[in-house]
């Protein structure tokens, strides 16, 4: 698209097209709705040559940009990704519709009854860099939840999600649904972004998903109201009564799984009294990674000789490196761990590792995060892996939506009376 164009004016024109197909999406059934995400996910794979070589260009012109080796990986859409996208779809057609689910009915004295619907947001903007894959996940939320969605995609992404896109209306149109119900906004131009965060009579809600960088920029300049997170701190905590095959496995898949992710951990806090034994045995691991290991005065002791060793400073505790770099502090106990969480913590994602039941719940009332584990790798707070088919994004905010976000995350409640002819009295 010509980046002359006026921006305002074609990103109402969305706004009003949007807002039209929110009330047919709003009224859809079940079956039709499933039904075009059915035809979306076949349309994926028979056309997955296609999107990889969209996604070829799209990675070449980023390289050449000098993307870092974090963006790139979000960027790349392999075989498997492809896969899992039409999968996640499918998934979400075994889920439940919520849409006009009617709960907590109770009877008043005055005879009505009183209870709380299910309904859609409506219109829902949605702001992502580099993943591709968001696309589809977005889409595939929004319209079983009954939504309509404005997609605003990445530029280092614009060709795969063009190409998605028009696979996305593809099933849409198959299923009798319109295809302004999904719309991926096609400039790159960035003041699309500034109108469609300030578009309060067209969108009721925005979903950004990027670096701390766009996350910031929405929080000083939107009006509609946002379903977000800022940061991904994430902490794993191995407990003294740990078991220590588990605590070793978990710790290295958190961290080097994948590095580019906001469920990866950042930090590991390790009790004094199991530190000598699970430390050494975690650093042979990482330095076949060449992970770089920020630790404290404690843990830079026992680790002393390790290759890829750095001191710790204050910021460390509180940065998300998207990287091989992980900080490690010792700590006391698990009071000292839950205290350096809260402190430091985006909110996100944090795990202990332990083999008492007591401290294991302990752990999880008192950390404050959208998603605490117990013995389980922080890669698993995701949408798909939690049986939500994907998600729409990540909130670390305590109102309307914690955690990963799926169907529910996107309607709203509304009460609903049954009467028998009463009037008040």
């Amino acid at each position: 698209m010509d980046i002359k164009i006026d921006i305002k004016h074609y990103m109402n024109e969305l706004g009003m097209r949007a807002r039209k197909a929110s009330s047919a999406m709003a009224k859809a059934d079940s079956a039709t709705k499933n039904l075009a995400l059915q035809l979306i996910a076949a349309a994926i794979r028979r056309e997955a040559p296609a999107l990889r070589a969209a996604n070829e260009l799209d990675l070449a012109a980023a390289k050449a940009g000098g993307m870092d080796a974090a963006m790139l990986d979000r960027l790349t859409l392999s075989e498997q990704g492809i896969a899992k996208m039409a999968e996640g779809l499918e998934q979400i057609v075994s889920l439940a519709d919520p849409i006009g689910e009617i709960s907590n009915m109770k009877y008043r004295p005055s005879g009505i009854q009183v209870g709380q619907m299910r309904v859609p947001l409506g219109v829902i903007g949605i702001i992502y860099e580099a993943r591709p894959n968001v696309t589809v996940d977005a889409a595939g939320l929004c319209i079983k939840s009954g939504n309509a969605t404005i997609l605003r995609g990445g530029s280092e992404a614009m060709h795969c999600n063009q190409a998605l896109a028009t696979l996305v209306k593809e099933g849409l149109a198959g299923a009798g649904l319109p295809a302004d119900a999904v719309q991926v906004v096609a400039t790159t131009d960035r003041a699309a972004v500034g109108e469609l965060i300030t578009m309060s009579q067209y969108v009721d809600v925005i979903v950004p998903r990027g670096g701390k960088g766009l996350i910031e920029r929405l929080m000083r300049e939107a009006t509609v109201p946002m379903i977000k997170h800022l940061d991904g701190i994430c902490h794993v905590y191995i407990d003294g009564k740990a078991d220590l095959q588990k605590a070793i496995a978990i710790a290295f898949n958190a961290k080097c799984h994948r590095y580019g992710t906001c469920n990866t951990m950042e930090t590991l806090l390790v009790a004094h009294s199991i530190a000598p034994l699970v430390l050494p045995a975690l650093a042979e691991l990482y330095a076949g990674k060449q992970v770089e290991l920020r630790c404290d005065v404690a843990a830079a002791q026992i680790l002393a000789g390790y290759p890829y060793l750095a001191s710790a400073t204050e910021a460390d505790w509180s940065t998300e490196y998207l990287a091989p770099i992980l900080a490690v502090k010792v700590v006391a106990d698990m009071d000292e761990a839950i205290t350096h969480i809260n402190t430091y913590s985006s909110k996100h994602t944090e795990s202990i590792v332990t083999e008492d039941y007591s401290l294991a719940m302990r752990f999880l009332r008192e950390v404050d995060s959208a998603s605490v584990m117990v013995n389980a790798s922080t890669r698993f707070a995701d949408g798909f892996e939690y049986g939500l088919g994907a998600e729409i994004g990540i909130s670390n905010d305590k109102l309307h939506a914690r955690g990963p976000v799926g169907l529910e995350g996107l309607t709203s409640l509304k009460y609903v009376v049954f009467g028998h002819g009463e009037v008040r009295e």
